[in-house]
């Protein structure tokens, strides 16, 4: 197989999408059958972690074991990686051990100049530009509870960080119109994203213009790790951002809301939409798990014939 790696979404194409969603919706139907499917015994996933993390070491490391596989967890305290170790050096002795890599740090172009010298399959499972496993796994969501995204309208409110730069990309992948409000100066950068066109977004002064006919509302937290020193500045500067129920009232009657989680309640969302009827955070958490195990078996086998298994 031809090397690949993932390291922001426009990595993968529509048709690749398509065909890792049918391996999620087969992977999770098999875990909800207590169905054992090991094809990655004896490989070995090494997860490197600049940046705390809960869903993400979680998701990948259970995941990773519910295929066969082990994972190893290396913080960058912990490993020579911290002590000045250059990214390339690590790569290259790291990549000689392992199967696979996955990498949550800050600065994109670490991840970057890591799998330029890799061996094996790099995973971007987080830096401060994007966010590709969350947003595969929401999209997968919204396939489960309303089919197809093609044509719909994603409403992002708050703060353009790497999940919204994530979420601006797959716009562009899957055909769907981007509404992004975010407050004065947190404003979406299109030439780090790398957006070819306009088609597919739209920019609005005001969160409720940009949620009026929405059938997806998502949103994520003010301050985003690496920035806590601006935390009293952004709890003021986003203080009209908050997804309540008045500004859901204007999405779509069967709109979604998203929150790629931790979440802050009576902040980027009040209490009632993130735990009310319209929410699916929990699902969309859950996903991440197997949305994972179906990109790490692709990374690692290709295309599996999903007919050679019965559940």
């Amino acid at each position: 197989m031809q090397l690949k790696h993932y390291l922001q979404f426009t990595d993968f194409c529509r048709e690749e999408y398509e065909y890792l969603f049918e391996r999620t919706r087969w992977l999770k139907g098999a875990f909800k059958q207590f169905q054992q499917y090991w094809p990655l015994a004896d490989r070995t996933l090494a997860m490197i972690f600049d940046k705390n993390s809960t869903r993400t070491r979680l998701s990948f490391e259970a995941g990773m074991q519910q295929l066969g596989g082990s994972a190893i967890y290396l913080s960058t305290r912990d490993t020579q990686l911290g002590r000045g170790e250059p990214v390339e050096d690590a790569s290259r002795v790291i990549s000689r051990m392992v199967d696979l890599v996955m990498i949550r740090t800050y600065r994109h172009h670490v991840i970057e100049r890591f799998a330029e010298h890799s061996r094996v399959p790099v995973i971007n499972g987080l830096t401060d530009e994007f966010h590709p496993c969350q947003i595969m796994s929401d999209i997968f969501t919204y396939t489960e509870f309303r089919g197809n995204i093609e044509g719909k309208v994603v409403a992002w409110i708050g703060d353009a960080n790497n999940v919204c730069n994530t979420w601006l990309q797959a716009a562009q992948v899957f055909d769907f119109k981007m509404h992004v409000s975010t407050p004065p100066g947190y404003g979406i950068n299109p030439e780090r994203i790398g957006l070819s066109d306009k088609v597919h977004y739209e920019v609005f002064e005001n969160p409720h213009d940009a949620v009026s006919g929405a059938d997806l509302v998502t949103t994520d937290v003010w301050t985003s790790m690496g920035f806590e020193a601006e935390s009293e500045q952004r709890r003021n500067d986003f203080a009209d951002f908050c997804v309540d129920v008045e500004m859901m009232a204007l999405a779509k009657s069967d709109a979604l809301f998203m929150h790629c989680l931790p979440a802050h309640r009576g902040e980027e969302v009040s209490a009632d939409v993130l735990d009310g009827p319209q929410s699916v955070v929990w699902d969309e958490a859950e996903n991440r798990l197997h949305t994972q195990k179906a990109l790490m078996e692709y990374l690692l086998l290709g295309r599996v014939d999903t007919n050679r298994y019965k559940i």
